[in-house]
This record gives structure tokens, C-alpha cells and sequence, in this order.
């Protein structure tokens, strides 16, 4: 799945060929993805693109009129072409520009999205948000008061998005690694330093993968059609059994919530251990 770096990757690289143009036309060949695609959608033909900007994991397309809404959900991507190119297979929406390009949607899997927002409205699918990682307002201080007296483990913490957004189960994993805790600590019981080094690893985990250009998985593929090249510096994710890059002990593999999650049980340990 798409998490907030490869976004943020597509909004970096769909920004130039958007910003400033006005939308020709949307075209959509599917009803629905995760939820019905709204017809208010038509509202935006005929407006000039403001900006793009990321919240969590979704992109908004501005116009003065409203905005796009889109999520990736777990296979989808954005391409820029032009507007010639034929659509393909799972092609579900195209939204072209008077310049000739089209900014086109392909989702195998149909668990994104395409949303619609009106003008100094807030989407209810933003309104629960927690601060996005990458600012100041995500903090040790920020990160303690909601952490006081919980017995959630810290893995599914970090990755609530009522919390913090954007840390998904790859960039869990890795910025525990780097910050030395254990996935499975009780949040409560962290400690005050523990605290400030996770926060610190958990941005710059994210700052790196951002700059490499998001994590290479199966379903991902910058908006250039290239892939992200993140997963050549993965410490632990996706690789059970082989050794830490630290001390050569065997990575560990094991669901905690769901989501399969990996550690070195040398390097990272216990709060109480």
C-alpha cells in the first residue's frame, strides 16, 4: 500500500505538470472505487488547478470552485500523459488539461478513492486527523500527553492516524529499528528520552524515504512511471530471517495488529527489559 512518502512523491511530481492549468475534462469509466465517485466532480471542469497538497494520504487538487480528493488506497497510481495515450486497463479516471496532458488514475485492486470538496469545507474523511509527522506540532511533548497511562503497543500507536498520520506499517517498523524499541512496548511505559528519539527517527525515516522517492513495492511506481528507490535501505521490513544489519542477529517476524511486523530482538527490546 502507498504510504505518506510514496503520496507525497506523487504530489511532488504531478505538481509541475497541474499547478496553474485549467481542467478540460473528467472522465470517469468507473461508478465507484472504495466509495461512489461524485458527480459534483463536473463542477471542477472549466476551473484553473491552485494547488496540490497532501493530507495524510490523500491529494487535494485545488480549485477556486472545490477540490479533488484522491487516495491511492492499496494499488492505485497517478500518471501524466498525454492526452492521446490511449487509457488501459483499469484506467478509472482521467482528468484532463486544456495543455494537452491528462492526469490519469489506474487502480487494479478499486480500493481508492475520488472525493469531492466544496470550497472552505473540511471532507469528513480529513476531519479525525491527527498533525502530520514532518511538523512541528508532531512533538515529544505532543507524543507523551497522548501516550500517558496507555497500554497500547507502541507499533499500533504510531501508526493511528487519530495520532500522527502517515507512519504506515513499513516506516513503523523501520523507525522503531532505528530508535531501538521494541514494536510490541507498551506506549505508556516509553520513557522521556525514548520518546524524543522515536519522534526523531519516525521524521527522519520519512524525510529519507520522501528524498529517495518512496519504498519500491509490487504496486508502487512514481508518477514518472520510475520506481521508488527506498526499499534498498530497509533495515528490517520484509526481511525475516535474514540477519541485522547491526549485530547479525536474526530478524524477527510476527502480526501485532493485524499487519505483519519485524524486529531484531537484539537490538530493539522491552521498555521494562
Amino acid at each position: 500500500m502507498p504510504e505518506l512518502p510514496e503520496v507525497e512523491t506523487s504530489r511532488l511530481g504531478i505538481t509541475p505538470h497541474l499547478q496553474g492549468q485549467t481542467i478540460k475534462a473528467i472522465v470517469v469509466r468507473t461508478d465507484k472505487l472504495r466509495w461512489p465517485i461524485p458527480q459534483e466532480l463536473q463542477q471542477l471542469v472549466g476551473q484553473r488547478v491552485q494547488s496540490i497538497r497532501r493530507r495524510a494520504k490523500y491529494l487535494m487538487i485545488d480549485t477556486p470552485e472545490g477540490s479533488a480528493i484522491i487516495h491511492l488506497g492499496m494499488s492505485g497510481s497517478l500518471r501524466v500523459l498525454d492526452e492521446e495515450v490511449p487509457s488501459a486497463k483499469h484506467d478509472h479516471v482521467d482528468l484532463a488539461l486544456e495543455n494537452g496532458k491528462v492526469l490519469r488514475y489506474n487502480d487494479p485492486r478499486k480500493f481508492g478513492a475520488w472525493l469531492y470538496s466544496e470550497v472552505g469545507v473540511a471532507h469528513q474523511v480529513l476531519s479525525k486527523l491527527g498533525p502530520e509527522p514532518l511538523t512541528n506540532e508532531f512533538n515529544s511533548e505532543y507524543f507523551a500527553e497522548k501516550a500517558k497511562n496507555k497500554k497500547t503497543v507502541v507499533k499500533q500507536f504510531i501508526m493511528n492516524n487519530a495520532v500522527v498520520v502517515g507512519v504506515g506499517n513499513i516506516y513503523a517498523s523501520e523507525s522503531l529499528f532505528m530508535a531501538q524499541i521494541h514494536p510490541k512496548t507498551p506506549v505508556g511505559s516509553l520513557k522521556a528520552s525514548q520518546i524524543t528519539v522515536l519522534v526523531a527517527e519516525i521524521k527522519k525515516v520519512l524525510e529519507t524515504a520522501i528524498k529517495q522517492g518512496g519504498t519500491t513495492l509490487k504496486d508502487f511506481n512514481q508518477v514518472d512511471g520510475k520506481p521508488g528507490y527506498f526499499a534498498q535501505e530497509l533495515k528490517v521490513y520484509g526481511r525475516a530471517g535474514k540477519e541485522c544489519p547491526v549485530c547479525s542477529s536474526k530478524i524477527e517476524e510476527e502480526k501485532i495488529g493485524q499487519r505483519n511486523s519485524f524486529w531484531c530482538g537484539k537490538c530493539q527490546f522491552l521498555a521494562e527489559d
